[in-house]
Protein backbone atom coordinates (compact mmCIF):
# COMPACT_ATOMS: atom_id res chain seq x y z
CA UNK A 1 0.00 0.00 0.00
CA UNK A 2 1.17 3.86 -0.40
CA UNK A 3 1.11 5.91 2.49
CA UNK A 4 -2.11 7.76 3.95
CA UNK A 5 -2.03 10.83 2.17
CA UNK A 6 -1.19 14.01 4.43
CA UNK A 7 -4.35 15.40 6.48
CA UNK A 8 -4.30 18.60 4.66
CA UNK A 9 -3.93 16.54 1.09
CA UNK A 10 -6.36 16.16 -1.27
CA UNK A 11 -8.46 13.05 0.53
CA UNK A 12 -7.83 14.88 3.54
CA UNK A 13 -9.42 17.69 3.06
CA UNK A 14 -12.12 15.75 1.15
CA UNK A 15 -12.53 13.49 4.57
CA UNK A 16 -13.12 16.59 6.66
CA UNK A 17 -15.47 18.24 4.29
CA UNK A 18 -17.40 14.96 4.34
CA UNK A 19 -17.37 14.50 7.91
CA UNK A 20 -18.98 18.56 8.37
CA UNK A 21 -21.80 17.66 5.38
CA UNK A 22 -22.46 15.05 7.53
CA UNK A 23 -22.39 16.66 10.47
CA UNK A 24 -24.51 19.73 9.26
CA UNK A 25 -27.28 16.81 7.80
CA UNK A 26 -27.49 15.41 11.47
CA UNK A 27 -27.52 19.02 13.23
CA UNK A 28 -30.83 20.00 10.70
CA UNK A 29 -32.66 16.72 11.53
CA UNK A 30 -32.08 16.61 15.59
CA UNK A 31 -35.32 17.33 16.87
CA UNK A 32 -36.27 20.01 19.42
CA UNK A 33 -39.33 20.05 21.95
CA UNK A 34 -39.80 18.92 25.60
CA UNK A 35 -38.63 17.55 27.72
CA UNK A 36 -35.54 19.40 26.46
CA UNK A 37 -33.33 18.38 29.50
CA UNK A 38 -34.39 14.79 29.29
CA UNK A 39 -34.38 13.48 26.40
CA UNK A 40 -33.63 16.06 23.13
CA UNK A 41 -30.44 17.17 24.80
CA UNK A 42 -29.36 14.02 26.00
CA UNK A 43 -30.36 12.72 22.52
CA UNK A 44 -28.01 15.26 20.89
CA UNK A 45 -25.21 15.14 22.73
CA UNK A 46 -22.57 11.94 20.91
CA UNK A 47 -24.06 13.39 17.73
CA UNK A 48 -22.24 16.44 18.42
CA UNK A 49 -19.01 15.38 19.76
CA UNK A 50 -16.92 15.19 16.86
CA UNK A 51 -15.87 11.70 15.35
CA UNK A 52 -13.79 10.49 12.63
CA UNK A 53 -17.40 10.53 10.12
CA UNK A 54 -15.14 7.44 8.41
CA UNK A 55 -19.30 5.97 7.70
CA UNK A 56 -20.34 9.07 6.66
CA UNK A 57 -17.53 9.42 4.30
CA UNK A 58 -17.46 6.12 2.39
CA UNK A 59 -21.36 6.87 2.23
CA UNK A 60 -21.14 10.24 0.36
CA UNK A 61 -18.02 9.17 -1.32
CA UNK A 62 -19.23 5.68 -3.08
CA UNK A 63 -22.35 7.73 -4.28
CA UNK A 64 -20.72 10.06 -5.92
CA UNK A 65 -17.97 7.86 -7.54
CA UNK A 66 -21.13 5.74 -8.65
CA UNK A 67 -22.74 9.08 -10.29
CA UNK A 68 -24.66 10.78 -7.60
CA UNK A 69 -24.12 13.55 -6.41
CA UNK A 70 -23.04 13.96 -2.07
CA UNK A 71 -26.62 15.74 -1.62
CA UNK A 72 -28.41 12.51 -2.82
CA UNK A 73 -26.70 9.89 -0.21
CA UNK A 74 -26.73 12.73 2.68
CA UNK A 75 -29.82 11.13 4.48
CA UNK A 76 -28.62 7.96 4.39
CA UNK A 77 -24.94 9.15 5.43
CA UNK A 78 -26.62 11.36 8.89
CA UNK A 79 -28.67 7.95 9.32
CA UNK A 80 -25.56 6.12 9.78
CA UNK A 81 -24.26 7.97 11.90
CA UNK A 82 -27.01 8.65 14.18
CA UNK A 83 -27.39 4.90 14.48
CA UNK A 84 -23.75 5.00 15.31
CA UNK A 85 -24.27 7.25 17.93
CA UNK A 86 -27.33 5.02 19.18
CA UNK A 87 -24.79 1.99 19.20
CA UNK A 88 -22.62 4.03 21.52
CA UNK A 89 -24.43 5.21 23.90
CA UNK A 90 -25.75 1.00 24.11
CA UNK A 91 -22.31 -0.05 23.76
CA UNK A 92 -21.12 2.51 26.48
CA UNK A 93 -23.69 1.01 28.86
CA UNK A 94 -23.26 -2.48 28.59
CA UNK A 95 -19.56 -2.02 28.91
CA UNK A 96 -19.67 0.46 32.11
CA UNK A 97 -17.27 2.67 29.99
CA UNK A 98 -16.58 6.14 31.74
CA UNK A 99 -14.90 8.08 28.60
CA UNK A 100 -15.98 8.99 25.28
CA UNK A 101 -14.62 11.05 22.61
CA UNK A 102 -12.86 12.89 25.48
CA UNK A 103 -15.72 13.63 27.59
CA UNK A 104 -17.69 11.45 30.13
CA UNK A 105 -19.96 8.84 29.12
CA UNK A 106 -23.58 9.47 28.72
CA UNK A 107 -24.85 7.15 31.09
CA UNK A 108 -22.18 8.89 33.66
CA UNK A 109 -23.36 12.23 32.73
CA UNK A 110 -27.10 11.77 32.80
CA UNK A 111 -27.94 9.00 34.84
CA UNK A 112 -28.11 5.28 33.10
CA UNK A 113 -32.12 5.47 32.99
CA UNK A 114 -32.07 8.60 30.06
CA UNK A 115 -28.90 7.41 28.83
CA UNK A 116 -30.42 4.34 27.56
CA UNK A 117 -33.83 6.42 26.55
CA UNK A 118 -31.14 8.68 24.40
CA UNK A 119 -29.77 5.81 22.71
CA UNK A 120 -33.18 4.08 22.10
CA UNK A 121 -34.51 7.63 20.56
CA UNK A 122 -31.56 8.01 18.49
CA UNK A 123 -32.16 4.04 16.89
CA UNK A 124 -35.52 5.51 16.09
CA UNK A 125 -34.35 8.76 14.84
CA UNK A 126 -31.28 6.86 12.17
CA UNK A 127 -34.49 5.11 10.67
CA UNK A 128 -36.74 7.83 10.63
CA UNK A 129 -34.05 10.12 8.50
CA UNK A 130 -33.55 7.67 6.06
CA UNK A 131 -37.10 6.54 6.02
CA UNK A 132 -37.52 10.25 4.74
CA UNK A 133 -34.69 10.86 3.21
CA UNK A 134 -35.22 7.84 0.23
CA UNK A 135 -38.77 8.76 -0.24
CA UNK A 136 -37.50 10.67 -3.30
CA UNK A 137 -35.82 7.58 -4.80
CA UNK A 138 -38.80 5.56 -5.78
CA UNK A 139 -40.67 2.87 -4.02
CA UNK A 140 -38.37 0.35 -5.21
CA UNK A 141 -34.64 1.20 -4.81
CA UNK A 142 -36.16 3.02 -1.43
CA UNK A 143 -37.61 0.04 -0.01
CA UNK A 144 -34.07 -1.77 -0.53
CA UNK A 145 -32.14 0.59 0.66
CA UNK A 146 -34.05 0.69 3.84
CA UNK A 147 -33.44 -3.06 4.37
CA UNK A 148 -29.23 -2.86 3.71
CA UNK A 149 -29.65 -0.32 6.57
CA UNK A 150 -31.98 -2.83 8.69
CA UNK A 151 -29.58 -5.82 7.61
CA UNK A 152 -26.73 -4.03 8.65
CA UNK A 153 -28.40 -3.47 12.01
CA UNK A 154 -28.93 -6.77 12.50
CA UNK A 155 -26.21 -8.08 11.52
CA UNK A 156 -24.50 -5.64 14.29
CA UNK A 157 -27.02 -7.14 17.05
CA UNK A 158 -25.66 -10.68 16.36
CA UNK A 159 -22.29 -9.29 16.70
CA UNK A 160 -22.80 -7.57 20.36
CA UNK A 161 -24.34 -10.50 21.43
CA UNK A 162 -21.51 -12.60 20.44
CA UNK A 163 -19.71 -10.61 22.13
CA UNK A 164 -21.28 -9.87 25.01
CA UNK A 165 -22.30 -13.73 25.64
CA UNK A 166 -18.29 -14.88 25.62
CA UNK A 167 -17.71 -12.19 28.35
CA UNK A 168 -20.71 -13.29 30.19
CA UNK A 169 -20.31 -17.27 30.10
CA UNK A 170 -16.23 -17.25 30.34
CA UNK A 171 -15.97 -18.58 26.68
CA UNK A 172 -12.16 -18.24 25.94
CA UNK A 173 -11.50 -21.13 23.28
CA UNK A 174 -11.60 -18.74 20.27
CA UNK A 175 -9.40 -18.99 17.45
CA UNK A 176 -8.44 -15.71 14.74
CA UNK A 177 -11.63 -17.08 12.73
CA UNK A 178 -14.40 -16.71 15.65
CA UNK A 179 -12.70 -13.39 16.13
CA UNK A 180 -13.06 -12.43 12.39
CA UNK A 181 -16.93 -13.46 12.68
CA UNK A 182 -17.58 -10.98 15.68
CA UNK A 183 -15.53 -8.01 14.08
CA UNK A 184 -17.70 -9.02 10.52
CA UNK A 185 -21.05 -9.06 12.57
CA UNK A 186 -20.13 -6.19 15.19
CA UNK A 187 -17.79 -3.92 13.10
CA UNK A 188 -17.77 -4.42 9.83
CA UNK A 189 -21.22 -4.17 8.44
CA UNK A 190 -22.54 -0.82 9.88
CA UNK A 191 -19.09 0.40 9.81
CA UNK A 192 -17.82 -0.14 6.25
CA UNK A 193 -20.16 -2.68 4.17
CA UNK A 194 -23.46 -0.88 4.95
CA UNK A 195 -22.33 2.87 4.08
CA UNK A 196 -20.46 1.54 0.75
CA UNK A 197 -23.35 -0.52 -0.93
CA UNK A 198 -25.87 1.65 0.41
CA UNK A 199 -23.52 4.75 -1.57
CA UNK A 200 -23.57 3.05 -4.41
CA UNK A 201 -26.96 1.73 -4.71
CA UNK A 202 -27.64 5.74 -4.68
CA UNK A 203 -25.58 6.74 -6.63
CA UNK A 204 -26.30 4.41 -9.37
CA UNK A 205 -30.01 4.40 -9.14
CA UNK A 206 -29.65 0.78 -7.94
CA UNK A 207 -27.85 -0.40 -11.01
CA UNK A 208 -24.39 -1.76 -9.53
CA UNK A 209 -23.12 -5.11 -8.94
CA UNK A 210 -22.66 -4.75 -4.65
CA UNK A 211 -20.47 -8.42 -4.81
CA UNK A 212 -16.91 -6.31 -4.74
CA UNK A 213 -17.76 -3.64 -2.39
CA UNK A 214 -19.03 -6.22 0.21
CA UNK A 215 -15.76 -7.95 -0.20
CA UNK A 216 -13.74 -4.58 0.08
CA UNK A 217 -15.30 -3.36 2.96
CA UNK A 218 -15.39 -6.47 4.98
CA UNK A 219 -11.58 -6.52 4.86
CA UNK A 220 -11.86 -2.35 5.13
CA UNK A 221 -14.12 -3.00 8.52
CA UNK A 222 -11.58 -5.56 9.72
CA UNK A 223 -8.43 -3.66 9.12
CA UNK A 224 -10.25 -0.71 11.07
CA UNK A 225 -11.33 -2.39 14.27
CA UNK A 226 -7.88 -4.39 14.83
CA UNK A 227 -6.77 -0.61 14.70
CA UNK A 228 -9.32 0.04 16.99
CA UNK A 229 -7.80 -2.93 19.21
CA UNK A 230 -4.45 -2.18 18.99
CA UNK A 231 -4.67 1.98 20.16
CA UNK A 232 -7.01 0.53 23.07
CA UNK A 233 -3.32 -0.67 24.14
CA UNK A 234 -0.93 1.48 22.78
CA UNK A 235 -3.28 4.94 21.84
CA UNK A 236 -2.49 7.77 24.43
CA UNK A 237 -5.34 8.69 26.43
CA UNK A 238 -5.78 12.49 25.53
CA UNK A 239 -5.64 11.44 21.64
CA UNK A 240 -7.67 8.15 21.92
CA UNK A 241 -10.74 9.76 23.89
CA UNK A 242 -11.56 6.79 25.59
CA UNK A 243 -9.86 4.59 28.70
CA UNK A 244 -7.00 2.80 27.27
CA UNK A 245 -6.69 -0.65 28.49
CA UNK A 246 -10.64 -0.52 29.05
CA UNK A 247 -11.04 -3.79 26.79
CA UNK A 248 -8.99 -5.73 29.06
CA UNK A 249 -10.69 -4.14 31.59
CA UNK A 250 -13.98 -4.85 30.71
CA UNK A 251 -12.71 -8.54 29.47
CA UNK A 252 -13.06 -8.21 25.51
CA UNK A 253 -12.09 -10.76 23.26
CA UNK A 254 -9.87 -8.16 20.87
CA UNK A 255 -7.40 -9.91 18.51
CA UNK A 256 -4.59 -9.24 20.70
CA UNK A 257 -6.15 -10.82 23.68
CA UNK A 258 -7.37 -14.62 21.58
CA UNK A 259 -3.89 -14.48 19.88
CA UNK A 260 -2.38 -14.32 23.90
CA UNK A 261 -4.46 -16.99 25.03
CA UNK A 262 -3.99 -19.35 21.75
CA UNK A 263 0.47 -18.73 22.71
CA UNK A 264 0.61 -18.07 26.97
CA UNK A 265 2.15 -20.81 28.29
CA UNK A 266 -0.60 -22.92 30.58
CA UNK A 267 0.56 -21.31 33.45
CA UNK A 268 -0.20 -17.58 32.51
CA UNK A 269 -3.03 -18.89 30.35
CA UNK A 270 -4.56 -20.87 33.01
CA UNK A 271 -4.66 -17.04 34.89
CA UNK A 272 -5.91 -15.31 32.12
CA UNK A 273 -8.29 -17.54 32.29
CA UNK A 274 -9.27 -17.11 35.65
CA UNK A 275 -9.18 -13.37 35.45
CA UNK A 276 -11.65 -13.67 32.57
CA UNK A 277 -13.89 -15.03 34.70
CA UNK A 278 -13.29 -12.90 37.17
CA UNK A 279 -15.17 -9.40 37.98
CA UNK A 280 -13.99 -6.21 36.12
CA UNK A 281 -12.79 -4.93 39.94
CA UNK A 282 -10.81 -7.86 39.96
CA UNK A 283 -9.50 -7.73 36.48
CA UNK A 284 -8.71 -3.90 37.38
CA UNK A 285 -6.36 -4.61 39.81
CA UNK A 286 -3.96 -6.47 37.35
CA UNK A 287 -4.11 -4.51 33.85
CA UNK A 288 -0.42 -4.23 33.63
CA UNK A 289 0.38 -7.68 34.15
CA UNK A 290 -1.27 -8.56 31.11
CA UNK A 291 -0.74 -5.45 29.03
CA UNK A 292 2.71 -6.84 30.04
CA UNK A 293 1.99 -10.30 29.16
CA UNK A 294 0.76 -8.64 25.21
CA UNK A 295 4.55 -7.58 25.07
CA UNK A 296 5.82 -10.82 26.36
CA UNK A 297 3.86 -13.16 23.93
CA UNK A 298 4.14 -10.50 21.18
CA UNK A 299 0.51 -10.23 20.85
CA UNK A 300 1.25 -6.25 19.71
CA UNK A 301 2.80 -6.58 16.62
CA UNK A 302 1.25 -10.14 15.58
CA UNK A 303 -2.39 -7.55 15.87
CA UNK A 304 -0.42 -4.87 14.08
CA UNK A 305 0.83 -7.20 11.40
CA UNK A 306 -2.35 -8.77 10.77
CA UNK A 307 -4.16 -5.12 10.70
CA UNK A 308 -1.87 -4.52 7.95
CA UNK A 309 -2.27 -7.43 6.10
CA UNK A 310 -6.20 -6.85 5.75
CA UNK A 311 -5.70 -3.79 4.74
CA UNK A 312 -3.08 -5.11 1.81
CA UNK A 313 -6.39 -7.45 1.28
CA UNK A 314 -8.38 -4.00 1.48
CA UNK A 315 -6.20 -2.77 -1.07
CA UNK A 316 -6.04 -5.53 -3.23
CA UNK A 317 -10.10 -5.96 -3.70
CA UNK A 318 -10.50 -1.42 -4.31
CA UNK A 319 -9.83 -2.19 -8.12
CA UNK A 320 -12.78 -4.75 -8.72
CA UNK A 321 -15.31 -2.93 -6.67
CA UNK A 322 -14.50 0.13 -8.05
CA UNK A 323 -14.16 -0.84 -11.39
CA UNK A 324 -17.65 0.87 -12.74
CA UNK A 325 -16.72 4.38 -10.97
CA UNK A 326 -17.48 7.15 -13.18
CA UNK A 327 -15.92 10.17 -10.36
CA UNK A 328 -12.41 8.83 -10.28
CA UNK A 329 -11.63 11.55 -7.34
CA UNK A 330 -14.44 10.36 -5.01
CA UNK A 331 -13.36 6.62 -5.41
CA UNK A 332 -9.76 8.05 -4.67
CA UNK A 333 -10.78 9.01 -1.52
CA UNK A 334 -11.89 5.46 -0.47
CA UNK A 335 -8.54 4.28 -1.28
CA UNK A 336 -7.18 6.81 0.61
CA UNK A 337 -9.26 5.33 3.41
CA UNK A 338 -7.60 2.14 3.45
CA UNK A 339 -4.16 3.38 4.71
CA UNK A 340 -5.78 6.17 6.76
CA UNK A 341 -8.09 3.55 9.18
CA UNK A 342 -4.29 1.65 9.93
CA UNK A 343 -2.22 4.61 10.33
CA UNK A 344 -4.58 6.68 12.63
CA UNK A 345 -4.66 7.80 15.83
CA UNK A 346 -7.87 7.33 17.34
Amino acid sequence: MSSAAEPDGGPGRMLAAYREMALAEIERRLPYGEPASWLYGPLADYPRRTGKGLRAALCLATCAAFGGTEKDALPAAAAIELAHSAFLVHDDIEDGSAWRRGRPTLHRQEGLPLALNAGDALAVLGFDVLRTGVSGLGGRLGTRILDEFAAAMWRTLEGQALELGWRRDGVTRLSTCDYLDLVVRKTCWYTTIAPLRIGALIGSWGGVDLRGLTRFGLFLGAAFQITDDLLNVTGGQESYGKEILGDLREGKRTLLLVHLLSVAEPAHRQALVSLLRASDAERDDRLDWVAGLLVEYGSIPFARDFARGVAEAAAAAFPAAFRPAVRPEAAELVRYLVDYVVDRTR
